[in-house]
């Protein structure tokens, strides 16, 4: 995410008067110099808050010290685009929040992606419209081609991935659920990469929004054939698809159709990044892009960003919530069958 932040960050700065990119932050020096040249570097968050060079800060540094070095940023007076999640756990998400509340509430953006997306927003437009009547049920899958590396630390694969759709089912809905509930496995990627985060590989939550609506949400590290993002939006005039796998992955479709008509019908076509880059970035590449182009935007403009922390917190606590409640295999009946 850092070599993606960077490289939108120097886009973005060339775009917006007033703004330019000044420094980069890595241990590794040489890969900070590799990444864009003429920019100061440093080795750490201490030695760039000590330069006074900048006045607002990308965080994409492992989970583990997101709190850390945000915090810091934020007191020596910068605001900060944070990637997800906030920690590795609810009970800091809410110590941090509570932080950010009190002495910093307008410091803080944080990184859902999704909702610059042009496919997704496109989708929430019709929606909002109310091109397929009332919402009454979202699916949301987000499945990669494997396992995490083996050094990656995540604090599990809900957390870590279905926190985006997690937020993608608020922001399309406007609603809060009010019962969840998660399960899991592991069946493919942790027994070729055991050493990572959980015990899932494969995992989903379920979402109950009063008596009138549900959201389910899928993440796997298990789909072996590519990249895959997906949504469904089902309403009582029809639905809107978003995504659909095929191994070109710099096409996003998006199909709405009503009870006996089709509403919509459009392709989005992605730019190349190359092979050197995640294969999440040649899918959500224009979102990361216009996420950090609205980061910057409300920084010199000096107004209030479109993501907090809050958002982030709410996700959160509805994962934690879904995964007190766990479905498992050995909670559920077991069959026996008889020829």
């Amino acid at each position: 995410m850092g070599q993606i932040h960077a490289l939108h960050a120097r886009q973005v700065a060339d775009e917006i008067d007033g703004c330019r990119l000044v420094a980069l932050v890595d241990r590794d020096l040489e890969r900070a110099r590799s990444l864009a040249e003429g920019v100061a570097v440093y080795p750490g968050v201490d030695e760039l808050i000590a330069s006074g060079v900048a006045n607002a800060a990308v965080v994409c540094t492992p989970t583990a010290h997101h709190q850390e070095h945000a915090t810091k940023l934020i007191e020596a007076g910068l605001r900060v685009l944070l990637e997800k999640p906030m920690t590795l756990q609810l009970a800091t998400d809410r110590e941090f929040a509570a932080m950010l509340d009190v002495a910093y509430p307008r410091s803080l953006m944080l990184a859902f992606q999704r909702r610059f997306d042009p496919p997704l927003q496109y989708a929430k437009n019709l929606l909002d419209q109310g091109k397929i009547g009332r919402c009454f049920k979202i699916v949301s899958a987000l499945e990669d081609s494997g396992p995490a590396p083996a050094t990656f630390r995540s604090g599990g694969i809900l957390k870590d991935m279905s926190v985006h759709n997690v937020d993608e089912v608020l922001w399309f809905t406007g609603r809060l659920p009010d019962c969840a509930a998660s399960g899991g496995s592991s069946v493919c990627a942790r027994r070729i990469q055991p050493e990572t985060e959980d015990e899932y590989d494969d995992g989903f939550i379920r979402l109950w929004f009063g008596d009138d609506a549900i959201a389910e949400v899928q993440v796997t590290r298990n789909h072996v054939s590519g990249y895959r993002i997906e949504t469904w939006i089902f309403g009582t005039e029809g639905q809107i698809h978003i995504g659909r796998f095929e191994q070109d992955r710099h096409k996003v479709l998006l199909e709405a159709y009503g009870r006996q008509q089709v509403i919509e019908r459009k392709e989005f076509v992605m730019p190349n990044y190359g092979d050197a880059l995640p294969e999440f970035v040649h899918r959500f590449g224009p979102a990361y892009k216009e996420e950090v182009h609205t980061f910057v935007r409300c920084c010199v403009d000096e107004t209030p960003f479109p993501i907090s922390h809050k958002d982030g917190l709410r996700a959160m606590e509805i994962i934690a919530a879904a995964q007190q409640c766990r479905w498992t295999r050995e909670s559920a009946q077991a069959l026996r069958w008889q020829s």
